[in-house]
């Protein structure tokens, strides 16, 4: 019950990303990715970066697509369609282009650009 409520607690504040501070946080994290593999080469940054941008984009795609589903629901299948997004996107990124790191960093920006404007489109939708 106290994980469901706080799930669903940070859902809300992540998918409301009125002031765009979440989608902000989610291109700082793709830097960070970035950085990290060009740089850095440390698995707690890159780890740490990682859970943080498929936890915000997760939930801008679950709560977008699946808005009448539990908080739970829209997480996991927010993840499920973020990794589909990721693996398309690289794919094509692949398909044109030899994929390296500069490339897949773009996939990553692509995928939250993606993933928020669909939120923002559906919370425009919903609050007209």
């Amino acid at each position: 019950m106290h994980v469901s409520y706080s799930l669903d607690k940070l859902e809300s504040l992540v998918a409301r990303d009125r002031t765009f501070l979440f989608t902000l946080t989610s291109y700082v994290t793709v830097l960070a990715i970035y950085a990290n593999s060009i740089l850095f080469k440390s698995p707690v940054l890159g780890g740490i970066a990682t859970i943080l941008f498929f936890l915000i984009d997760s939930i801008f795609l679950g709560s977008a697509i699946f808005k009448k589903e539990s908080p739970f629901f829209r997480l996991v299948f927010g993840i499920l369609l973020l990794a589909m997004l990721l693996g398309s996107l690289n794919w094509i990124a692949l398909i044109a282009y030899n994929l390296d790191i500069s490339k897949s960093t773009l996939a990553l920006l692509a995928t939250t650009t993606i993933s928020s404007a669909l939120n923002k489109m559906v919370n425009r939708k919903n609050a007209i």
